[in-house]
């Protein structure tokens, strides 16, 4: 590691940090034994209309694609050969092996029963079912995901042989994650043509699979520059000179990138509102607020990025990274839930319980608590000493 990763800092048990999420886990353990010991109804405010609630909505929806980062940062590296962003394949696949993991435990909260998990595999109406294809396609990716980031483990742990052996599997990886990515991904989106008659015409679109994995992409790119900004702030002391060198022309690279495949999600997201013939839809308060989504979260990140790219403005791009990653998150709440059920009277409309929002905030913060943990121990911002320029 570099000299300035020597100095380390002072560290302090009682930081506002540790407080805010210590009140949060201790919150969560305590919503979580109401929720295994008295069931969904004593926790949440789901019902026969809105079987899915934020815990879908949030945890699965947004998580997966806020998790995309790792098969971006992968392909863009293994594939396309961009070898100078290669320092930031271990944190990506990290964000996104936590992001997958933390997506599975917020599952066991809406299934309630863990050990059913593993029903889609044994029983299971038919391998043409799209939560079938999910499960499969997400529990294999979050194996996939382990793989990948097993060897900044095994560096940890001092076993060379089995660290050896996971790097060999590096390309066949990247390319069975960028696979199984673009199935789910778009899987995801086409659970919800099942529904046509329930979700707002203006969000509803035969391309919705389409939408939702080109979506991912910009999540994937987005969160690695938020992510990498986030990192280089607080995390600095963990960065050798590769990481601290080469974050500018990330966040460059995957800002031009980020333009780029804004402007063609937004493009197909116009195709489809004329496809669907909804141009008179816009003139209501829920076209409005499809403008709103289109234009101030689709539209306006695209050009900042471009803005960003051209005047190399790093700041700017940071900024529009975290409007891009807010656009996902807005898109994936209005799909499942804003604009899902729009005509039901709003005395029948699903607003989740306090404790919903607050197992969301929970498992949130146990992510972001073993990162921490990770980063600080394992090689995952420099290269271990026993393996230089191997990585």
């Amino acid at each position: 590691m570099d000299e300035i990763a020597i100095i380390a800092p002072e560290k302090r048990l009682f930081t506002p940090f540790n407080i805010v999420s210590g009140i949060i886990v201790l919150m969560g353990l305590i919503i979580t034994v109401i929720r295994f010991t008295k069931g969904l109804g004593a926790v949440t405010n789901l019902s026969d209309y809105n079987p899915w609630g934020i815990w879908i909505g949030f945890d699965l929806l947004v998580g997966v694609a806020l998790a995309a980062g790792g098969y971006v940062t992968s392909a863009a590296v293994y594939i396309f050969g961009l070898k100078r962003f290669h320092f930031a394949v271990r944190p990506a696949v990290l964000t996104g092996f936590l992001g997958y993991l933390f997506v599975v435990i917020a599952l066991t909260y809406d299934v309630g029963r863990p050990w059913r998990l593993p029903y889609p595999f044994i029983m299971q109406s038919g391998t043409t079912s799209l939560l079938f294809e999910v499960a499969a396609c997400v529990s294999l990716y979050l194996t996939v995901l382990f793989l990948e980031f097993s060897p900044a483990a095994l560096e940890w742990l001092g076993l060379k042989k089995a660290r050896k052996l996971a790097v060999n599997l590096t390309i066949v990886l990247t390319i069975f994650g960028v696979i199984l990515s673009t199935l789910h991904q778009s899987s995801l989106g086409a659970l919800f043509l099942i529904a046509p008659s329930k979700l707002h015409p203006l969000w509803y679109s035969p391309y919705l699979p389409v939408f939702f994995f080109i979506s991912s992409i910009v999540a994937g790119l987005s969160m690695v520059i938020f992510e990498s900004s986030l990192s280089s702030r607080f995390f600095i002391d963990k960065m050798d000179s590769a990481h601290i060198a080469g974050k500018d022309q990330l966040i460059l690279g995957f800002g031009k990138a980020a333009s780029v495949v804004l402007a063609g999600y937004f493009a197909i997201k116009v195709i489809g509102v004329s496809a669907g013939d909804n141009w008179h839809l816009l003139a209501t308060p829920y076209g409005i607020w499809f403008l709103v989504e289109l234009l101030g979260f689709v539209a306006l990140p695209c050009l900042l990025y471009a803005i960003g790219v051209r005047d190399r403005n790093l700041k700017l791009i940071k900024w529009t990274s975290l409007l891009a990653v807010l656009g996902i998150i807005l898109n994936r709440f209005n799909v499942s839930l804003v604009a899902f059920n729009w005509h039901l009277p709003s005395n029948e409309r699903y607003f989740p319980h306090w404790m919903e929002i607050g197992i969301s905030l929970f498992i949130v913060t146990l992510g972001i608590l073993v990162f921490r943990f990770i980063v600080t121990r394992m090689p995952i911002f420099y290269e271990h000493p026993d393996y230089p320029e191997e990585h």
